[in-house]
């Protein structure tokens, strides 16, 4: 049987932790609240309803994104696969649910993103890492290529700043 998935609309209530585990690969911690939010109809005002706190876990490259796209406040729309975290301290087991995160991305609603290919994605050219800016408040905010691939059918006239054709 599979995992229950969950599609939702959330907030970090801290910054993403990468590390990198004894193998090299990198997963990032990243604490998700979800609430109710409605509008009371008699007082014309929000409130706030229950909250569903988890920590969510990225893998490999989309935890290295996440971790330079991504801060504390942010509101993101996140798809994954709810499990059971389980440990034991001091000889006592402890469980919780963790959020399996498959793919996670700004949520446009009160605020913008500029998107652009990791250096991965970008045929292969390495670009030096550079942490993650001081964006501000609900943006996302990354590095640019410097030209974009020549067969980039959205590519823009830098001259111009936009193109007169579409790409089809």
């Amino acid at each position: 049987m599979p995992l229950p998935t969950i599609i939702g609309t959330g907030r970090l209530t801290a910054d993403p932790e990468l590390r990198f585990t004894s193998s090299g690969k990198a997963v990032a911690s990243v604490p998700l609240a979800f609430n109710s939010r409605r509008l009371n109809k008699q007082t014309n005002e929000w409130e706030d309803g229950d909250v569903f706190f988890i920590r969510g876990s990225a893998w490999e490259r989309l935890a290295e994104n996440v971790a330079e796209t991504f801060a504390k406040g942010m509101e993101v729309i996140v798809t994954g696969e709810i499990r059971t975290e389980s440990w034991e301290k001091d000889g006592q087991k402890h469980e919780r649910p963790s959020l399996l995160i498959r793919s996670i991305g700004p949520s446009l609603a009160f605020s913008v993103a500029q998107v652009s290919k990791d250096a991965a994605s970008s045929g292969g050219q390495q670009q030096p890492a550079q942490g993650r800016g001081q964006a501000p408040q609900g943006q996302a905010h990354r590095s640019r290529p410097q030209q974009p691939p020549a067969d980039d059918p959205w590519a823009v006239d830098a001259a111009k700043g936009y193109s007169d054709e579409p790409p089809f």
